[in-house]
């Protein structure tokens, strides 16, 4: 009895080795960019502009101000995303391809025409000044930087569940129907659970967008220290007056947050890819 022929391997060749080495060069010098300007900015800063910015009351307002509006953004962006994602995915419907073209827009926002639209929506607009004059204030206010983050930031919340719900086996929802439960059962039961860490996954993906949020805001409430400023905009008011070191002090503090959200959306994926 002959051996089985082992099997036969990929032929690379030498443009398949060449192509593999320009790709990996490309990849080298991207990521060796990026990590050079962050040993670079934090070879800059200096153990007082550490402690200012440990110390600092104003900073400690902003980071307040970030951190409980950028939470109250996530909460308001998933009472929308779960049922507009959840629409996307199981629905059909005139327009639909254009409801979906919208719900992306905020993202391809440049960020001062948002805070630019919400401006001359509250002030120029009879529908906006009417809202503003019964009390909901937003001008310079803390309400409108929420209402800023929500507007560039939902979006992604909304893009992740879609996706989340877009990987739920439809026919585990079809058996539950079958079993005789109602549809917001099946929701509840089924599709919410399985599609949850693509939801995660959009709510932290939205919280470090609205946290690091700066241009709308900086049109929208402006930067009132101890009012309407957050981290982002304290950045922008340090720098303005020459400092630098600080500004950039609380600049990597900005990217230390937006790379742990990463490495959390990563351990979602990992762990869905992994199954139960």
């Amino acid at each position: 009895m002959t051996a089985p022929a082992p099997a036969a391997r990929p032929v690379g060749g030498l443009t398949g080795h060449l192509m593999r080495a320009v790709f990996q060069l490309l990849c080298l010098a991207f990521v060796g960019f990026v990590v050079l300007l962050l040993v670079g900015d934090a070879l800059y800063v200096d153990g007082q502009a550490i402690r200012t910015v440990w110390t600092a009351p104003y900073v400690r307002n902003a980071l307040w101000m970030s951190t409980w509006t950028s939470l109250v953004t996530v909460a308001i962006s998933l009472v929308f995303a779960i049922p507009v994602g959840y629409v996307l995915s199981r629905h059909s419907f005139p327009g639909r391809s254009w409801v979906d073209a919208i719900v992306d827009l905020p993202i391809v926002f440049p960020p001062l025409v948002a805070g630019l639209t919400l401006l001359v929506f509250f002030t120029q607009t009879g529908l906006g000044r009417w809202i503003e004059d019964v009390g909901f204030r937003f001008v310079f206010q803390p309400k409108g930087i929420v209402l800023c983050q929500f507007l560039i930031s939902a979006s992604y919340a909304v893009r992740a569940a879609k996706v989340g719900f877009d990987g739920v086996d439809r026919r585990m929802e079809h058996v539950a129907l079958t079993l005789g439960h109602s549809e917001w059962s099946v929701f509840r039961r089924v599709s919410l659970p399985l599609a949850r860490n693509g939801i995660i996954a959009g709510a932290i993906m939205t919280w470090a967008r609205a946290f690091g949020t700066f241009g709308p805001l900086l049109i929208f409430v402006g930067s009132f220290r101890g009012r309407t400023e957050v981290l982002s905009t304290t950045i922008f008011l340090e720098q303005s007056v020459g400092r630098l070191d600080v500004a950039l002090v609380i600049a990597l503090l900005l990217i230390g947050m937006a790379l742990l959200a990463l490495v959390g959306i990563r351990f979602l994926d990992r762990n869905a890819s992994l199954g139960p």
